[in-house]
């Protein structure tokens, strides 16, 4: 029988105050990011997707920079409480209360800093204690090394009786293995009043939520739902956030691969949050892909290639080692290898950046071609130009950046120099080796190269002089 969540409304609060010093780092803990989102957005965007009506965020120590990275993604989604003095996690979630006083219903109470949390469990957790009619629901876990975290102490009869933290274990509560993740979903109208009676008669001093679990197993209404720690664990320093990056990034890859995404190597393949690849695209070993990237289908991304908001269309080819950031790649279109597409590239259809080559600011036309060791910036390109080797568009005088216009079926012979602002006529050809400083007219020839002059058996005699100079 296919199982039924309940339907009952309920509302998150985010815990997400508190410094973070193991990070050894000035930013906020719930900042810090995997795959290109912050560990507390994780976290909301987590709460809403499990259907959270509400989600209150409890901020203190990095307010503002928290807020903003919120209100950015979230905007009226989410609603900031502020914790003034970090007095523990039950103070938080008492600041909460406090800050909204209708705050009803079943609210599901979760860490800032836990980025792996599936919107599954929150909702089976929430179904559980309304089926229940309990007063608390938890998820709990079993480590083989429990240290650091509170440990379940069961009854007689196997129920939870209370938490104790880790600090505050004897020895025999210390040996427990069975630990708690953190993760509540507390009856809003009794969290208000246990809140109330919670005091801080413990090693640190401080309110523990923790401590709302006693006081609802006392009234026999407290049910338990197991989790696995994979999924609940912390972070709080650097290894902590790489464990959980490599985890969230293995994840995406996976269900990438599952929906029809060609992925050579799901373990070196890094795709943010934000980027969105089609069925039929393929991803080579050693991609990144980073920020907003789109990806349709048929597109080739290949080995080691560093993508950073681009938008690859259908059938493109990025060969091996490209680098490319804030620009567009059209449909057909090949780059590479280690090519460097920098900001405000875009690439028409069936156009070419080949090897070794860079662009910034530059719209490249329908089957142009911008050959190997090329350098093109702030460039109008049209349709049906060739680019030859070397090239270089000199588009900076060390005040300004200049445009160099070539239009349609403009041919640019290799090791060519356009000193913008110049323009070079539809169908005109530039001879190799020239430096352009002035337009070029429609259908012309430019050439500048000085008249070669050949000295017969001149290689002969400069080499006996150059050995001659030589120290003995």
């Amino acid at each position: 029988m296919m199982q039924t969540h309940s339907q009952t409304t309920w509302s998150a609060i985010v815990l997400a105050a508190g410094e973070g010093t193991r990070m050894k780092s000035s930013r906020p803990k719930v900042l810090h990011e995997i795959a290109g989102r912050a560990l507390v957005s994780w976290v909301v965007q987590t709460a809403l997707d499990a259907g959270a009506a509400r989600c209150l965020v409890v901020v203190g120590h990095g307010r503002d920079d928290v807020e903003g990275e919120l209100v950015s993604r979230f905007g009226e989604r989410v609603e900031m409480v502020l914790q003034p003095e970090q007095r523990g996690t039950g103070d938080a979630v008492r600041c909460a209360m406090e800050a909204d006083r209708a705050l009803e219903g079943r609210l599901v109470v979760l860490y800032g800093d836990c980025p792996l949390i599936p919107a599954g469990l929150l909702r089976d957790l929430v179904d559980r204690s309304d089926r229940a009619g309990a007063d608390l629901g938890l998820v709990t876990a079993t480590l083989v090394d429990p240290s650091g975290y509170g440990r379940i102490v069961r009854n007689g009869a196997g129920d939870v009786q209370r938490i104790v933290e880790d600090r505050d274990c004897s020895a025999a509560e210390r040996a427990i293995q069975e630990v708690n993740p953190g993760l509540y979903a507390v009856r809003g109208d009794f969290l208000r009043e246990a809140i109330a009676q919670l005091t801080p008669d413990n090693a640190q001093g401080q309110l523990y939520l923790t401590d709302v679990v006693e006081l609802a197993a006392n009234q026999g209404k407290v049910v338990d739902l197991r989790g696995d720690m994979a999924d609940m664990t912390g972070v709080n320093d650097q290894c902590d956030l790489a464990i959980a990056a490599s985890t969230r990034r293995r994840r995406i890859a996976e269900e990438l691969a599952r929906k029809g995404v060609g992925i050579a190597d799901l373990d070196t393949v890094y795709v943010d949050a934000e980027c969105e690849v089609e069925p039929g695209a393929t991803l080579g070993a050693n991609v990144h892909l980073r920020g907003r990237c789109v990806v349709r289908s048929g597109a080739r991304i290949d080995v080691g290639c560093v993508l950073t908001n681009i938008i690859v269309e259908k059938d493109a080819n990025v060969l091996p080692y490209t680098v490319a950031a804030d620009s567009t790649i059209g449909e057909g279109a090949q780059v590479g290898p280690f090519s460097h597409l920098r900001p405000q590239t875009q690439l028409g259809p069936r156009s070419k950046v080949g090897n070794f080559s860079e662009t910034k600011k530059t719209t490249v036309g329908e089957g142009s071609k911008v050959n190997h060791l090329s350098y093109v910036g702030n460039g109008v390109i049209g349709e049906g130009v060739n680019i030859g080797a070397g090239t270089i568009f000199c588009n900076y005088d060390g005040e300004q950046k200049h445009t160099t216009v070539l239009e349609d079926g403009v041919f640019i012979g290799s090791d060519t120099q356009l000193i913008a602002p110049v323009t070079v006529k539809k169908g005109a050809y530039v001879a190799s080796g020239t430096t352009v400083t002035r337009d070029v007219p429609e259908g012309a020839l430019a050439v500048s190269r000085p008249k070669q002059e050949n000295k017969e058996g001149y290689a002969a005699r400069l080499r006996a002089r150059l050995r001659g100079k030589k120290d003995p």
